[in-house]
């Protein structure tokens, strides 16, 4: 039986989780209909604009993504430190943002007046709105319903637009992370949509690459979780890693998953899969296959078993793949 995905949130464990939800019907998401030949490309722009419009309400910061035919991928950080930071105004607010509160709250951020048991019962249920804040079930809820209500209202019907659960994977250790987000930016290569990250629309990689391009000076796009470069003592937050050995490292895989570039591994092998331990041929396999091959947590063997032991598991899950994959 799944478990529920709280039972499957570790922030002691990780904060970084891949997140994958497909559509439910024959038609597509986003592209073009092989049977009725109509075009729904402009959804995966709708789906784009939402996932970086939240991440200016949520306390969760977006590090990867892809908008594909049926599905969509995304890779999150969980801020927990911007969520507790927030006073209870700013929750209220950001809270406001999305949903129309309740009349408490209304009256609040109007300037009115409240009863000391209105305002104990205001700053419970701020609380809570601070926990959905950071809460990825809400992030995916929060993206997925007004998409499926405006492909409802333009394909004139109701029903599921969405499978009912998203699949969630939590990336417990920096060579799962990098493969994650690498595997993500890949999707479009992979799928035959793009022959290169820069031209791979609807994709992290290339808003990345777009911002680089527009200002050299500019380390990172805004919306999009920042990179800070290599583990050190007072590390500020961030990714783990430097920006330009990220993109090398997707260009790299890129050309060699390409068909017109397989059948060998070039001997400059990007220096942040020596840093983390990772042979060049499972990078490869990772990057190609890395959502059909875990499920659960992934990372190295250690990081799986305290994960699994935290959440009071009974059995381990992806021991065997993980620890062929992960040192």
């Amino acid at each position: 039986m799944p478990k529920p995905r709280y039972a499957q949130v570790s922030l002691g464990d990780t904060s970084y989780y891949h997140c994958v939800s497909r559509c439910v019907r024959r038609a597509f998401l986003c592209g073009t209909d092989a049977f009725t030949g109509q075009s729904y490309e402009h959804r995966r722009q709708w789906i784009e604009d939402k996932i970086l419009e939240l991440t200016t309400i949520f306390a969760l910061d977006v590090c990867a993504y892809a908008v594909m035919s049926n599905h969509y991928h995304i890779v999150v950080h969980i801020n927990k430190k911007t969520a507790t930071a927030w006073s209870m105004d700013a929750v209220i607010k950001q809270w406001h943002k999305l949903y129309q509160g309740y009349a408490i709250s209304q009256r609040y951020l109007n300037g009115e007046s409240l009863s000391k048991s209105e305002l104990a019962a205001l700053n419970a249920k701020a609380e809570l709105w601070r926990k959905r804040l950071m809460d990825i079930s809400w992030f995916m809820r929060a993206l997925n319903e007004p998409i499926a209500r405006q492909a409802n209202f333009e394909d004139d019907c109701t029903g599921r637009f969405w499978e009912g659960r998203f699949k969630s994977q939590a990336l417990l250790d920096e060579a799962a992370l990098i493969a994650c987000m690498a595997y993500v930016d890949l999707n479009p290569i992979r799928a035959k949509m793009a022959k290169t990250p820069e031209t791979s629309d609807h994709t992290s990689i290339k808003l990345r690459l777009y911002k680089q391009a527009k200002n050299s000076t500019a380390n990172e796009t805004n919306s999009l979780h920042p990179f800070v470069g290599n583990p050190r003592k007072h590390m500020p937050e961030g990714l783990p890693f430097n920006l330009k050995d990220y993109i090398e490292l997707v260009d790299w895989t890129g050309r060699i998953i390409r068909n017109d570039k397989r059948g060998f591994i070039p001997q400059n092998t990007p220096p942040v899969l020596k840093r983390l331990e990772q042979d060049a041929e499972n990078w490869l396999y990772l990057t190609q296959n890395f959502e059909s091959q875990f499920k659960g947590f992934v990372g190295s063997a250690n990081k799986i078993k305290q994960a699994c032991k935290n959440l009071g598991y009974k059995r381990t899950s992806n021991l065997q793949n993980c620890s062929h994959f992960f040192v």
